[in-house]
């Protein structure tokens, strides 16, 4: 009997022994755990997901960064959600930061093509209702499968930050439904794998910011994106301050 979830995690750099071992408390059982080396070849997050999806047997494919610790009842609840809900082919958890306030309560793409999480460093009493949202955050998310053997898997140029907005987009524009899961819970520790604030992690943003716009905005869009991306910047350097 194939399992009915497959959950992919990427083994890149951390020890992943808390996050494997998060899945192995899990209620729900019917679901296998593949585990993709990225240490010889980075494939980047888009490539490596890509690599565990192709090899997963399960209805549904789930993603768990490996700097996250999943709930006990995080699979139970998102694949509650997901059975009850045909129309939607994209689930997005609540991914609560260390201190217990949120770090995604799904996501929604920005006017200048970045994919921005929901609620980040708001308290999680505040996220507590199901909500459609433009994407899930990567790092803990839940695909059906028949949606991904209808639009693709993710855009390998993207290697990491903002493929899981391109292929949210990608989904929505295929009539496929993304919801907010409050009770799928999950704890992050942010950035664990790539400096939070690296200049490297700023170029591969930004680069993927406008691979994203010219692959899926029109030219009126790309246009009024431009004195967003200023507001974005002053935003959070205020916010920095």
């Amino acid at each position: 009997m194939l399992p009915t979830v497959s959950v992919v995690v990427i083994d890149y750099k951390i020890d992943i022994t808390p996050c494997l071992n998060s899945l192995r408390e899990q209620t729900f059982k019917d679901f296998e755990i593949i585990v993709v080396d990225n240490n010889v070849i980075n494939r980047g997050f888009a490539g490596g997901c890509n690599k565990g999806i192709r090899e997963a047997r399960g209805e549904y494919i789930a993603l768990l960064n490996n700097d996250a610790r999943a709930d006990k009842d995080w699979l139970k609840e998102i694949v509650a959600f997901a059975e009850a809900r045909p129309d939607v082919g994209v689930f997005a958890s609540k991914i609560l930061r260390s201190d217990g306030k949120i770090d995604s309560a799904g996501g929604e793409v920005y006017p200048d093509g970045n994919g921005m999480c929901r609620g980040r460093g708001e308290t999680a009493e505040q996220y507590n209702d199901p909500n459609y949202v433009d994407f899930p955050s990567g790092c803990a998310a839940l695909y059906r499968r028949s949606m991904l053997d209808e639009i693709g898997l993710f855009d390998e140029r993207f290697f990491m930050y903002n493929e899981d907005t391109d292929l949210g987009i990608r989904a929505q524009k295929a009539g496929w439904k993304c919801i907010y899961v409050p009770t799928a819970i999950v704890t992050h520790l942010y950035s664990q794998s790539s400096s939070a604030y690296s200049l490297k992690k700023l170029f591969r943003v930004e680069r993927n910011r406008i691979l994203l716009m010219l692959k899926n905005f029109t030219f009126r869009q790309i246009l009024a994106s431009v004195p967003w991306t200023f507001i974005r910047y002053f935003k959070l350097v205020r916010g920095a301050a």
